[in-house]
Order: structure tokens, then sequence, then C-alpha cells
């Protein structure tokens, strides 16, 4: 539910749509999202290449709060996604300077390059977490915290706490932590659900912490009910690769 593509400025250029599908489906997985920082205009080419190897692919995006929290946004569909970018871009100051930050690389899911995205994408928006959580219900989508367990970007590290009027559909713990042990060595996490994910930025990254969900179909409104525990949906387990 977290991998980055080469439009992230921290990932390598291997990071392809089509080389992140192709990795997914070697490593046995169903269901991934693209969550790169503050964008998702490679969302779409990687959910035309997992249509081919009959991957579900769910656009989103990792946005970076003026409180410097990363925040995962994760879409149903492209267009829900994208308007969300188009809500961060307008909150989003800088220009990007890739020899210094990296490339942003924008490409098809032939791995054909299209451009590369202007914007400061590693940088913070000018949005608090309330607002992007509450954007993100708007439009529909999932809102989880990302790596709650990091020193850095973490809602705890940045805040200290979770605040209560933050309606999060769940917290992420990074691959460091294992699933079972999260509420023991995590506090302040609660009663939040809680999911695992590799939060890849290398090929060999992409499934070496991954969450196995029991739901009906691959859809966002299954994996929310897998979240709330309804419905006899649940999160199962954690696979580490």
């Amino acid at each position: 539910m977290h991998i980055h593509t080469c439009l992230s400025p921290c990932a390598e250029w291997e990071m392809s749509p089509a080389e992140i599908v192709g990795k997914s489906r070697e490593k046995g997985m169903d269901i991934i999202a693209i969550c790169d920082h503050n964008s998702m205009e490679n969302a779409e080419a990687a959910m035309r290449a997992g249509r081919k190897l009959g991957i579900r692919v769910f656009p989103g995006m990792e946005i970076c709060s003026k409180e410097e929290v990363h925040i995962l946004a994760i879409f149903d569909d492209p267009e829900s996604a994208e308007a969300m970018q188009d809500y961060v871009y307008a909150h989003l100051p800088g220009t990007n300077r890739p020899d210094f930050f990296g490339s942003q690389i924008i490409a098809d899911e032939n791995d054909e390059v299209l451009g590369e995205n202007p914007r400061l994408l590693i940088g913070a928006t000018t949005l608090g977490v309330h607002a992007i959580v509450e954007k993100t219900h708007q439009l529909g989508g999932l809102s989880i915290a990302s790596h709650v367990d990091r020193p850095a970007f973490g809602l705890i590290s940045q805040l200290g706490f979770i605040p209560p009027d933050l309606p999060l559909d769940g917290v992420e713990v990074s691959y460091r932590v294992p699933l079972g042990e999260a509420r023991q060595r995590v506090p302040g996490i609660g009663k939040l659900p809680c999911i695992t994910s590799s939060d890849a930025h290398l090929p060999d990254d992409i499934g070496r912490a991954r969450t196995i969900f029991t739901m009906n179909a691959p859809s966002l409104e299954e994996i929310r009910l897998a979240l709330q525990g309804k419905d006899g949906r649940e999160i199962i387990m954690e696979v580490r690769g």
C-alpha cells in the first residue's frame, strides 16, 4: 500500500511503473498502491501496467503536511486521485533542483519517459494534517498516517501524539516493526487499525513488508471494511519477503 516510483526524487530510476508491477507480480502480490511524494502522475501508468498482469493498482500519494507529517491518501480511481493532486499542487511551494534533490521522472506503462515534474515534490505543503485527511475523505479516499514508528516525518515524531479529533482510517508501521508488536512498540497509536508496507524506493524493496486482508474483492471499499473489521473482512497477517 506504499510504493514510490521514479517520480519521487528519493526513488531510483529503476522504479518505473512497469518494473514495479512486474516485481509485485513476482512477489505474489494482488494489490498495490502507488504513493509518490505529493503527486500521482505515475499512478495511471502503473494501473495500466497492472491490468496487463492482473494486479489491482490503487492511485495515491504520500502527502507532506505543513507539520512535515507524511500521510498516505489512497483512492479507488484516478479521477479522485487527480482531484487530490490538484488540491495538493495548489498548496505546494517551490521548484525542484534535480542536481540536489533528484530527478522526478514521469513515465508510461512501457517505460517511456514522458518528462519531468518541475515542482518541489520532496517539500512540505502548506496544508495541515486535518485539512489533508478531510479532503481525502471528501474525495472518497483512505487516509493512513505513514510510518508512525519512524523518528522523522511520522505523526507521532512530529506532533508528539495522534490528535484525538483526526479521523484517520489507520496507521502504517514500517518494515522495521512486526505488525503483531506494533501496539507495544509504538506508543500512542491506540486502537487505530495498523498495516505494514514496504515504502519501497528500490525494486528489491517491493514486498519486503506487506499486509494481507480478508476481502471479497480488490476494491478500496473492501479495504476500508477490512481496516474496520466489519462484515467478516479483517487484517489477518503480515508477510515479510
